[in-house]
């Protein structure tokens, strides 16, 4: 229907139909009530053992903080700045919010303007009047199109599903940053023991080469037999295989540093041999409560990932019910352009509609079922993560448990075995021994030294590991930088 009215009326018919919108949008809230799921998990972490050092919060102390060497450090700061996965979860955030703000854009009434004009001709043939007709209208309106009175949540709960998308994207992107960290870090001591393990090869093999160097003399003067020449050739060959193995592994560490940098890093940021402490170490008190594995960031995206698939249900619940669209428009019409804004050419327009689901072949109720087995499956996965959380950091401790031990006992064995080897060079010089002797001590000694370098790694990424699975590794700091 339309009508001529006065425009003040026009426009306050309008408005009230905006407001009516707003206040009847969202009356019934048809998803499920949340509730926080019970931890599938032990109320305490697992002890460490004998305290070493004094505990600290992994998520309050920021990865500035938790490196301390400085290196380090520069080479964590460039990663943040290019590693393109970061940049990827970055880009994803921004994908979200945008997802978000389409979704929320649905609980407003959305308002267009718009003006036209047309002009036509009846031919004389058949018009009434036997002659040709022209007819002339302009028009200008502001209205309403089909907007959704929200009475059960339906657009509410998409709007709620897509924030917390976003929520989760969030968190995403401080698990990422946090993995990468970890990564970098754990990469850039690998390098430092490899280089170390190079380095002790080297010079393991220019000792054989003395070693064989004095053999082949002693042979070539009738005091050593060939057996001893070829065995002394062996270890000088043995260690050539084993130099050659570790420069091949420290370039691939410096490649896969390069690769989680983003960039190759200035040779001022690498390490050179091996390290001190690089990183702190966290040692959780006794009976520290498991919930602080909710500050992880993957075990909040699982649990904002269960809010949404709650929110999906409630918006499934709200397809079995009507759905009332609103359509209205005001403003002026008239045959004249300069008529247009005169008094009598205002209109107006009113044309609610209402759908009520009847017959849909059962889809309503099989997108309910999807909505409710979604929910069912971001709650196992919640608390998988959970599950998976605790272990990570029950395993570290573990291992945090006997590295002081294992250390010390390696430590102990690396010097029998030096002695050993001094003892059997000098068993050897004085001729109450064979080479053989020598070749099995100087094996041993160098096998101790390798496993010992190995041993302080394992020692250093545990401090990571430990570090990570708290759920530290973020700070705003950190974000800003990165």
């Amino acid at each position: 229907m339309q009508r001529n009215v006065h425009p003040r009326l026009a426009l306050r018919a309008l408005a009230c139909a905006a407001a009516a919108c707003a206040l009847l949008s969202g009356c019934i809230n048809l998803a499920p009530a949340y509730e926080t799921p019970a931890s599938p998990v032990p109320q305490a972490l697992p002890s460490a053992g004998a305290a070493t050092a004094a505990p600290l919060n992994a998520t309050d102390l920021s990865w500035r903080d938790f490196f301390v060497d400085p290196r380090l450090q520069g080479v964590v700061e460039l990663a943040l700045a290019n590693n393109r996965d970061l940049r990827v979860a970055a880009l994803n955030i921004e994908r979200a919010r945008a997802q978000y703000g389409i979704a929320r854009a649905g609980l407003f009434p959305t308002l267009d303007a718009g003006a036209g004009g047309s002009r036509s001709r009846t031919p004389g043939g058949v018009s009434t009047s036997g002659e040709a007709r022209y007819a002339t209208q302009y028009s200008a309106d502001l209205g309403l199109t089909a907007y959704e009175l929200d009475l059960f949540g339906r657009v509410r709960n998409l709007g709620e599903a897509a924030l917390q998308s976003y929520f989760e994207t969030e968190e995403n992107r401080r698990s990422t940053q946090i993995s990468l960290v970890a990564s970098v870090a754990t990469a850039w001591l690998q390098l430092a023991a490899d280089e170390q393990r190079l380095e002790l090869a080297r010079s393991t093999l220019d000792s054989q080469r003395k070693s064989f160097d004095l053999i082949q003399r002693s042979h070539a003067l009738g005091s050593q037999s060939g057996l001893a020449l070829a065995q002394s050739q062996s270890t000088v060959d043995a260690a050539r295989a084993d130099a050659a193995a570790f420069d091949s592994l420290v370039e691939q560490d410096r490649n896969a540093l390069a690769l989680l940098v983003g960039a190759t890093p200035p040779a001022e940021l690498l390490p050179t041999t091996a390290t001190a402490d690089a990183a702190q170490l966290l040692v959780p008190p006794a009976g520290l409560s498991s919930n602080v594995l909710q500050q992880r960031p993957d075990v909040r995206a699982a649990e904002h990932a269960l809010r949404a698939s709650n929110a999906d249900i409630g918006a499934a619940r709200a397809a079995f019910f009507p759905r009332i669209a609103l359509t209205a428009s005001a403003g002026t019409a008239s045959s004249t352009l300069s008529g247009l804004f005169a008094s009598g050419s205002k209109a107006w327009s009113f044309a609610p509609s209402i759908s009520v689901p009847i017959f849909d072949g059962g889809a309503n109720r099989s997108n309910l079922q999807v909505a409710e087995a979604q929910q069912k499956i971001q709650l196992a996965t919640y608390e998988k993560t959970v599950q998976t959380a605790f272990r990570e950091v029950a395993d570290a401790l573990a291992e945090r448990r006997t590295l002081a031990e294992r250390l010390d006992a390696q430590r102990s064995l690396l010097g029998a075995t030096s002695r050993s080897f001094e003892l059997s060079q000098a068993l050897f010089k004085s001729g109450a021994s064979s080479f053989l002797d020598v070749l099995d001590a100087q094996r041993a000694y160098y096998a101790a030294q390798q496993t010992l370098i190995g041993l302080q790694l394992t020692e250093q990424t545990n401090r990571l590991t430990i570090y990570k699975s708290l759920g530290g590794g973020w700070s705003e700091g950190a974000e800003k930088n990165g």
